[in-house]
C-alpha cells in the first residue's frame, strides 16, 4: 500500500482517536494540576426582635463566585495533588521509612494509606483474575468444542449467560446470594457449622468473592475468542498427532495451545485493561469497607456534596499510567513475535 493511500485510510481513525481519546486525556491531565478553591468564610450577625443577636460563620458566596469566574479550573497546585496523602503520599512514606525498622511494619503503614490500599486490591484482582479468566475460558471452549453438534448451541448459550447480564446487576444478584439470608450464605453457615458466618464481614472472603465474580463475568469473553480459534486449528496437524500416538492432553499441549498463543496475548491485553479498572463489583457488593480500587476512588471523589475534580483527575492519570505499565511487557512480546514472524 502506498504511503499516501495509507495516510488517507488512517486519517478518519486518527482524527477520531485524537478527538475522543487524546484530547480528553489532556484535559484530565490539566484538571489534575488544579484543586478546588478554598472556601471564603465570613462572620455574619443575625438579630431577631426580643431575641438578641447571634454570630455565625458562613461561606461568602459572592467571593466564591468571583473566584470561580476568575479561575474556572480552580487553584493551581501543580503536582501537589499527586504527592499528597490521598495519592502517592511521598512525605508520609518517607516518614514511615525513617521511623520503622522492619519491612512488615513499613508495608502495614503504607497499606493504611488510601491510594496504596486501593492499589493493592487492584493489582491483586488484576493478576489473579486475568489468568483465571484465560484458563477457565480455554477449558470451557475445549469442553464445548468436544460436544456433539446437537448440544453445542445450548452449551454456547449457557456459557454466554454471564456476559448477557449487566455487570452491576450480576454483582447485586451474587451479593444477595452470599448474604446471611441468601442461598450461598446459609449453605456456608451449615457447612462451616457457624450460624454467624458472614462473607461480607471478612476482608479476605470479600476479596475472594469479588475475584470469583470477576472470573465468572469475564470468562465468556475468553470462551468466545478461544472457541472461534479452535475452529481454525488445522485438522491435518491434529490427525497427524493422533496417528503418532499423542493423547488428547498432548494434542492440546503441543498443538492447540501453541497455535492459540496469539489469542492468549489478545485476551490478556483486554483483561489487564478491564481488571485494572475494576469498579462495578465493589459497588454492587457494597464492599468498600474491605476492598477499594483506583476506579472506586475516582467515583468516591466525584460523588457527594464536595466534588474533588482535581483529586479524581489525578487518580485517573495514575490509573492510565498503571494500565500502560501493565501492558508494556505484553506489547513488547507481541512486537518481538511479530518481528520474528516477518524474518
Amino acid at each position: 500500500m502506498k504511503h499516501k493511500t495509507f495516510l488517507w485510510f488512517m486519517l478518519p481513525s486518527g482524527f477520531a482517536m485524537l478527538l475522543f481519546i487524546a484530547l480528553p486525556i489532556m484535559s484530565v491531565l490539566v484538571q489534575s494540576l488544579y484543586i478546588e478553591h478554598e472556601k471564603v468564610l465570613i462572620e455574619v450577625e443575625n438579630c431577631v426582635p426580643l431575641g438578641g443577636c447571634t454570630k455565625e460563620t458562613v461561606v461568602d458566596t459572592e467571593a466564591a463566585a468571583r473566584l470561580k469566574a476568575e479561575q474556572p479550573l480552580g487553584q493551581f497546585n501543580g503536582f501537589g495533588t499527586y504527592t499528597n496523602r490521598n495519592h502517592l503520599a511521598t512525605a508520609e512514606i518517607a516518614g514511615f521509612w525513617r521511623s520503622t525498622n522492619s519491612w512488615a511494619e513499613f508495608g502495614k503503614q503504607v497499606y493504611g494509606l488510601p491510594f496504596y490500599k486501593a492499589l493493592a486490591f487492584t493489582l491483586t484482582y488484576t493478576f489473579l483474575v486475568t489468568p483465571m479468566v484465560i484458563i477457565l475460558g480455554f477449558c470451557i471452549a475445549l469442553a464445548v468444542n468436544a460436544l456433539p453438534r446437537m448440544f453445542k448451541g445450548l452449551a454456547i448459550f449457557f456459557s454466554l449467560l454471564p456476559m448477557m447480564v449487566t455487570p452491576l446487576v450480576g454483582s447485586l444478584i451474587l451479593y444477595w446470594m452470599i448474604d446471611s439470608r441468601g442461598v450461598l450464605g446459609q449453605t456456608l453457615q451449615v457447612i462451616m457449622a457457624d450460624p454467624d458466618l458472614s462473607l461480607r464481614a471478612s476482608p479476605v472472603l470479600t476479596w475472594i468473592m469479588l475475584m470469583v465474580y470477576g472470573t465468572w463475568s469475564s470468562a465468556p469473553f475468553a470462551f468466545v475468542v478461544f472457541y472461534a480459534g479452535l475452529q481454525t486449528v488445522p485438522e491435518d496437524t491434529l490427525e497427524s498427532a493422533m496417528i503418532d500416538g499423542a493423547s488428547r492432553w498432548e494434542r492440546v499441549r503441543y498443538v492447540v495451545i501453541p497455535y492459540l498463543m496469539p489469542l492468549v496475548t489478545f485476551i490478556a491485553l483486554i483483561q489487564l485493561m478491564d481488571n485494572f479498572r475494576v469498579f462495578e463489583p465493589i459497588v454492587g457488593f457494597s464492599a468498600e469497607a474491605s476492598a477499594t480500587s483506583l476506579s472506586w476512588i475516582i467515583y468516591n471523589d466525584l460523588r457527594g456534596e464536595f466534588q474533588l475534580f482535581g483529586s479524581a483527575a489525578a487518580t485517573s492519570m495514575l490509573t492510565i499510567l498503571g494500565v500502560a505499565v501493565l501492558l508494556t511487557p505484553v506489547l513488547i512480546r507481541t512486537w518481538r513475535d511479530f518481528k520474528g514472524a516477518k524474518s
